[in-house]
């Protein structure tokens, strides 16, 4: 089997040699520029005689599952990624044991993002020192969560509105500027909904978390596999345990206003391999079973 092709923008065609008979391999990127906080699906199509695929973006490993008559691998752009060039690589062991790869890249376009002035109780703010310390482990152990990848791809099909509400999924990214001092991005969305309004498993997943927390209040992470995590703050109530499997469309809880909110409102995060990413990306996520 030889490496006989090159990279044309962000398509590399791999001409993969078995004897006399050809077979092209095609890797892309869809869609080929994506903007800050982002996904994309990065697609190996005719390798479906390859027993393994393996790859990274800017130094991120992928994770990819067959799709098709090949593999693929979600990309996670994270929200402050820096626009420009992407290289990826792609890599496989062939019949005969010998390495082979392909590499290219993709456009990180980047995204205006709002700006909201927000005013709170100095206490919520400016933290005592014990919360301020409790705030601190609580980021570290969610660090720590989104590190633990498993294998498996739980997720199937099309993604789904975490809440039936009609209410516009708002804030991501949005620069926070808190009773005048600026704060970290917010790397999620809200929704607005009456307190006890259901909230339900976007996709397939193992509940990974349940716990309560400072900032996020009641919350549930769920684990769709290959580094993909949802997060499902300040609820109300929690319905569910951890380490149980969920469809799309369970009942998680419901909303609520718990941790640090002025009203009930659902917060909706996810992360893909520690990249921030839109959740409401994955809602158009072009893999389907």
């Amino acid at each position: 089997m030889a490496l006989l092709g090159g990279v044309l923008g962000t398509v590399a065609w791999l001409v993969v040699v078995a004897g006399p008979a050809q077979a092209v391999m095609k890797v892309s990127v869809v869609p080929p520029a994506v903007r800050q906080g982002d996904v994309a699906l990065i697609v190996v199509t005719g390798a479906a005689s390859v027993r393994a695929m393996d790859g990274s973006v800017a130094g991120r490993p992928l994770f990819f599952f067959p799709y098709a008559d090949g593999y693929a691998a979600l990309i996670g752009v994270d929200l402050e990624a820096r626009p420009g060039r992407t290289a990826w690589r792609v890599g496989f062991v062939d019949g005969g044991g010998a390495p082979r790869k392909a590499t290219g890249t993709f456009t990180v376009k980047a995204r205006t993002f709002p700006v909201q002035h927000l005013t709170l109780p100095a206490p919520m703010v400016d933290l005592e020192p014990e919360n301020e310390r409790r705030a601190e482990a609580e980021a570290a152990r969610l660090r720590r969560l989104f590190d633990t990848i498993s294998a498996e791809r739980l997720w199937r099909g099309g993604f789904t509105r975490p809440v039936a509400s009609p209410a516009r999924a708002e804030g991501f990214g949005s620069r926070r500027i808190i009773n005048g001092k600026r704060r970290s991005p917010h790397s999620g969305v809200d929704f607005s909904a009456p307190a006890g309004t259901p909230v339900v498993a976007s996709n397939a997943g193992r509940v990974a978390l349940v716990v309560e927390f400072f900032f996020g209040g009641r919350l549930v992470a769920l684990d769709h596999g290959a580094g993909l995590y949802t997060l499902y703050m300040h609820l109300e109530r929690v319905d569910v345990v951890e380490g149980a499997l969920v469809e799309r469309g369970s009942t998680l809880g419901a909303v609520g206003s718990t941790g640090r909110a002025t009203g009930p409102h659902l917060h909706w995060a996810a992360q893909l391999c520690r990249a921030r990413i839109d959740p409401t990306a994955l809602l158009g996520l072009p893999a389907r079973d």
